[in-house]
């Protein structure tokens, strides 16, 4: 998924705001808000979009973070290449080889107990075709231990979608804009612009439901697309800067929670300013330094 490295951060100082809605108490088999204990899966998944429940999904990249959101309830947890960008130091996804999301993977896999844990395929790892991507998405699910893969593109990835999810590995797909094209795209354009555009979204969105997937991200399209698309699937659709109508929102959690650094997507909303925070933290843990106050006596052995 998208995350621009370099729009503007919240105040100094800014406070997590609270949510515009309750969990769904009333039910216990809500994903989010939901009294149940064992790891969320795809029939899970399916079942919210049978009852219209909306429902949360953010990224993670290690076992600390990802225990956090966990413990927060969020159920679907996705271990995107996007950590290239807000993780690894690339200036894109497409440097992300399968050993660093399989890696990273494991260590969100360890750090959770409920949230059903996707890995993306990096760029490279499917093209190929449907045999490669078999490949590519079995050392994820045998050596990470995630429960589902995300693989980008329409049409022209159904054929591993199909064969994946034949071979009893579960598929997010991931149409609109897809940040692995980006040298093919010249950026992060919005994507379904136009009657033609829009037909073509359309088509890719039922290709990889038609294939198996369980759920399709929508990235960078324009919110009454993403409708169309969401009324016309019975798979949920997870929007990215694809408006409300989605059955899901997702955010890379760096931005959501402004650790991101200068400019982000008009689309991301932050909830916190933990690139103050933390640096707040670290300047007075060196000033302390400096000053002798750190460590004082209690921080020290007799």
């Amino acid at each position: 998924m998208t995350q621009l490295s370099p729009a503007r951060k919240p105040a100094a100082g800014a406070t997590p705001q609270e949510p515009t809605a309750a969990p769904a108490k009333d039910n216990p088999k809500a994903l989010y808000g939901g009294t149940r204990s064992r790891r969320v899966t795809v029939r899970d998944i399916a079942a919210a979009k049978e009852r219209g429940e909306k429902w949360p999904m953010l990224t993670a990249y290690d076992a600390m973070t990802a225990s956090v959101f966990d413990e927060a309830g969020i159920p679907v947890l996705l271990v995107g290449d996007s950590m290239g960008n807000c993780h690894l130091g690339y200036e894109s996804t497409v440097p992300v080889t399968l050993d660093e999301i399989a890696m990273l993977s494991a260590a969100v896999v360890r750090g959770t107990e409920r949230a059903l844990v996707v890995a993306d395929l990096p760029f490279g790892s499917y093209q190929e075709g449907p045999v490669q991507a078999l490949r590519s998405a079995t050392r994820l699910v045998k050596e990470a231990g995630v429960g589902a893969v995300k693989l980008e593109g329409g049409e022209r990835s159904a054929h591993q979608v199909e064969l994946l999810v034949s071979s009893g590995i579960p598929v997010m797909a991931h149409v609109g804009l897809t940040p692995q094209s980006v040298h093919a795209f010249g950026g992060y354009p919005v994507q379904g612009r136009g009657e033609e555009a829009a037909q073509q979204l359309l088509r890719d969105a039922k290709a990889v439901q038609d294939a198996g997937a369980f759920s399709v991200v929508l990235e960078a399209v324009p919110a009454e697309l993403a409708a169309e698309v969401t009324r016309s699937l019975h798979i949920p659709t997870v929007g990215i800067g694809a408006g409300a109508e989605c059955d899901a929102q997702v955010l890379v959690w760096t931005d959501m929670a402004g650790f991101t650094a200068g400019r982000v997507p008009r689309f991301v909303k932050q909830y916190l300013d933990l690139r103050a925070l933390l640096g707040g933290a670290a300047r007075e843990f060196a000033q302390d330094v400096v000053g002798g106050a750190f460590p004082a006596a209690e921080h020290s052995f007799r």
